[in-house]
Parts: structure tokens; sequence; C-alpha cells
């Protein structure tokens, strides 16, 4: 999501109200609109104000279509001269009127880009089942909470499931319990409301504070990567804790990578029935 919304913004001090003269589909496969009928409503329009979903880019159009594009993993945008190098398998070239491109390049084709009106953003897969953004101030405390006793599971499962909230991914859900200090495999019946709270707390102060990190790197240029130096504990695997000096701790289950420190998140205790304990 800090990736997301840097990119939002460095997309909307340039884009906005220029046209779309040129519309190139190199590789048209993650493009979910038929390639003749995507170039004809794309070209001459022009862009409007974008705005960020969860994982979702939405590129607004004069026209009142919506541009959607959903990177995935592997996505990645390039704002450059028409005769800057591309990247490798770049599916998307916009040219603009100004004279730069707007490219979309996907290493492994994951991504997906609809171009929709607002009445059938709803029809573009996922988009309807998210829960509200993680950064909607709407997301208040209490309505944080109430989203998570309606879920189960461990807690880690839950932050990244869209449907309690959009935007969390598995990088940011390792630093928002690492700053909560909460076992990333505790179950959410578990969790005290003074845990639930600093849950809370940290989702916010850590996707804030790194919006601003990676938005600072991409002030002036999108040479895009995904900016993860400055992260605390996520792929920190074998290094020390920078709150308290403990050899993070990292396991890959499930082809995801979970990074903690057993020290600030320690496991819970068991609690024994009454019946084995002694009076």
């Amino acid at each position: 999501m800090p990736d997301l919304e840097a990119i939002r913004a460095f997309f909307n001090r340039r884009i906005a109200g220029q046209s779309i003269d040129r519309v190139d589909v190199p590789i048209p496969v993650v493009i979910r609109v038929p390639r003749e009928e995507f170039v004809r409503l794309l070209t001459g329009d022009s862009f409007g104000e974008v705005h960020r979903y969860g994982k979702f880019l939405l590129f607004s159009l004069a026209s009142g279509r919506v541009l959607v594009v959903n990177p995935m993993l592997t996505g990645r945008f390039a704002y450059a001269q028409p005769n800057a190098r591309k990247f490798a398998r770049t599916c998307l070239v916009l040219g603009l009127d100004n004279g730069q491109e707007l490219r979309y390049a996907d290493q492994r084709f994951m991504g997906r880009i609809y171009l929709v009106t607002p009445e059938t953003l709803n029809q573009v897969p996922q988009f309807a089942e998210m829960g509200p953004d993680v950064l909607d101030p709407k997301l208040t405390e209490e309505v944080f909470k109430d989203r998570l006793r309606k879920h189960s599971g461990q807690i880690k499962g839950i932050l990244v499931n869209l449907k309690f909230v959009a935007g969390i991914g598995n990088a940011y859900s390792d630093e928002i319990l690492w700053e909560a200090r909460i076992h990333p495999y505790r179950k959410r019946t578990q969790l005290s409301d003074e845990e639930q709270s600093a849950l809370y707390l940290a989702t916010r102060s850590v996707l804030e504070w790194a919006s601003k990190v990676v938005g600072d790197l991409m002030t002036d240029n999108l040479d895009y990567q995904e900016w993860r130096d400055h992260l605390r504990v996520h792929r920190r695997g074998g290094q020390p804790c920078p709150r308290c000096g403990t050899t993070i701790s990292e396991i890959t289950a499930g082809q995801r990578i979970t990074s903690f420190c057993r020290a600030c998140q320690p496991e819970p205790s068991l609690s024994l029935p009454s019946s084995l304990t002694r009076g």
C-alpha cells in the first residue's frame, strides 16, 4: 500500500489534465478488455485525479470511465521519455500530450488492467469483496475492532485478508505486528481489548510512516522498485531485532514469508483446564 500511495501521489503531480494521444498494447495478456476496444476508448481521453483503494489504482478519465490497475506482486509503472529504455515485458504504453509516456510492465503477468465506468467498478474481480481501505478516516478504532471480531484464525492471516480491510500486504503485516508486539500466529480470540487497540494504532502509525518514507523516494522520479530498506523486521531473518537485539525469526509457510521477534512478540502461554491445575 505505501508503494501504491506514493505512485498515486506521483501521478497526480504529473498526469492530471494530460490527454492520451497514443495507446500501445504490446502484450495484451494483462488487459481485461478486448485490445481494439481498449485502444479505441482510451485514445483521446484525458486523465483526471488518480485514486487508490486497497491495492488498486484508479485513474479517473474525462470521459467518466475509470482505468483500474491491480499490479499484484510484479506490476511496475514507469513515467519516461519515449526514447528511454523500457522495462522487460512492458505490457502497456500510453503516449501523453506532454511528450511523456506512462508505462506498465509485469515480469510475471500477474497484474490486471480494466476499463470500467463507476457503475461497473464492482464487477472488477475482488473489488466488491474488499473491506474499507486501511487508511480510510472512517476506519476508526471502534470500526476496526468490530470488523476484527467477525474474523477467526491467526491474526496475520486476518490482517492480509482484503475482506477485513483493504491494503495490508504480507510485508507490512509483519511490520504492524512487530510494532504492536503481537505474535503473528496468535489467534484473534486470544487478543485482549488492549492488544486490539495496540494493533489498530500500529496499523495506522506503520502505514503512515512507511507511506512518507516511500513517497519521499518518489518525489521526483518514478524509478519504481519495491522499496524495502526501511522495514524493521520483514525479510530480516537472522538479523538483530532493532528494538531488543534478539535474532529475528523467519518462517516460510504457504509461499508466505513471516518475520518476527520471539522476544518482542512472545507466543501466548497455554492455559490449562481448571481440572488439571492444583487448587
